[in-house]
């Protein structure tokens, strides 16, 4: 199992064929739409795809990412790629950071370097992290994914061998967001005693799937009678903002798959329309991710073939519940920090579900939503920061 190192790169062919399939597009008619009530709006996916077209500069976004080391390697017959970004300090800690979905890798490109080099932004070299941010299995350079079963907590089972049998830690540290979040959990849960610590940016409940309907975001339960009207008003939203893709992913990720890897306009429109519901961009999805951002991240679902095989996450966590590794009190021994943002749909049960962890650290920020990383990186630097001064 050794590392080795790439660069980032598609081939021109590849390019040529992405441009050729933009032009000829084959568009949807779309009216009425102007407040996105029926999807992302058309007139707006126009414009992005002009831009796409005429002034993207993918180059330049390739330099960007290709300015870190890439290496891949392979477990148990899976291809991990992790970005390493060296820590720069007397003793920086080794740090994992796991994305969700429809994450990359690349959403923690705002946070990475203060966290690696607190010194050369205004912060304490003692507050250094070595950081190993990885592509979950079956997305992006984490592929091709050709084993059925994998979801988020056999990813944690993959993405801990990487720490402890590829790279040599004894003990480290994992963060992580949306998926991502379940995958850290599930580490802090199983290999406790390995971990430094661990950090969130929501506290899920690993058996959140375990019920006759994960496709449904309900499991079949409606707001019970007698809940206030603000609190009804914000379940219901929220509820509205990720039910589709919940249902979708679970049961018909494959059906949806052969859409998306056959259309560069389909896929741009699933993922954006995931960054304008969940982040807080008040109608606005540039607000928070430019349009840079957005074609960079669909660049790399396309290029390495994964909407499908990320996308499949949901349907094996429906297909393959949960269950303990241990009787520990609480569930997650290691010791926990977690950043809420105001609007993140991902949030779960907030203070609730912290009893299911050994807590130590968590903050709440005025706005934001599910993008932690992307939407405040100064809270997620600021809040890993805190978690684990006490733990060095």
């Amino acid at each position: 199992m050794q590392p080795e190192q790439f660069d980032v790169s598609f081939p021109q062919a590849g390019i040529d064929d992405l441009r050729e399939r933009l032009t000829s597009t084959n568009w949807a008619q779309d009216f009425g739409n102007d407040d996105w009530g029926y999807g992302v709006n058309g007139d707006y996916l126009h414009g992005l795809v002009d831009y796409w077209l005429n002034g993207f500069d993918w180059p330049a976004q390739q330099a960007e990412i290709n300015a870190n080391n890439h290496y891949r390697v392979q477990i148990d017959g899976m291809p991990v790629h992790y970005m390493h970004v060296p820590g720069k300090g007397p003793n920086p800690i080794p740090m994992m950071m796991i994305h969700g979905w429809p994450w990359t890798f690349w959403d923690y490109h705002k946070v990475m370097d203060a966290l690696a080099d607190p010194a050369a932004h205004g912060g304490d070299p003692a507050d250094a992290f070595d950081l190993y941010i990885v592509s979950m299995p079956g997305f992006g350079f984490s592929s091709p994914l050709t084993t059925p079963g994998v979801n988020s907590w056999v990813a944690a089972d993959i993405l801990h061998k990487l720490m402890t049998d590829v790279l040599g830690f004894e003990r480290y540290a994992v963060q992580g967001g949306d998926w991502g979040a379940f995958a850290t959990t599930q580490i802090g849960h199983k290999y406790w005693d390995s971990l430094i610590g661990l950090h969130l940016t929501s506290t899920p409940t690993l058996s959140h799937w375990n019920n006759e309907r994960p496709w449904d975001v309900t499991a079949g339960r409606m707001v019970p009678e007698g809940t206030p009207d603000d609190v009804r008003a914000r379940i219901v939203d929220v509820q509205h903002r990720i039910a589709a893709h919940v249902a979708v992913h679970m049961l018909d990720a494959q059906t949806l798959a052969y859409a998306l890897q056959d259309s560069p306009v389909g896929l741009l429109a699933w993922l954006v329309r995931r960054r304008y519901n969940w982040s807080h961009c008040q109608g606005d999805v540039e607000s928070v991710f430019s349009k840079d951002f957005l074609l960079t991240t669909t660049m790399i679902y396309w290029f390495t073939k994964t909407i499908g095989t990320s996308m499949r996450l949901y349907a094996e966590a429906g297909k393959r519940p949960w269950s303990r590794a241990n009787d520990n009190e609480p569930l997650v021994k290691a010791p926990t920090g977690a950043t809420y943002l105001e609007f993140d749909v991902g949030r779960g049960l907030g203070k609730e579900a912290e009893k299911q962890f050994n807590m130590v650290y968590s903050k709440e920020h005025k706005g934001g939503g599910h993008f932690v990383p992307m939407e405040n990186p100064q809270a997620v630097i600021d809040d890993v920061r805190a978690t684990f001064r006490g733990l060095r």
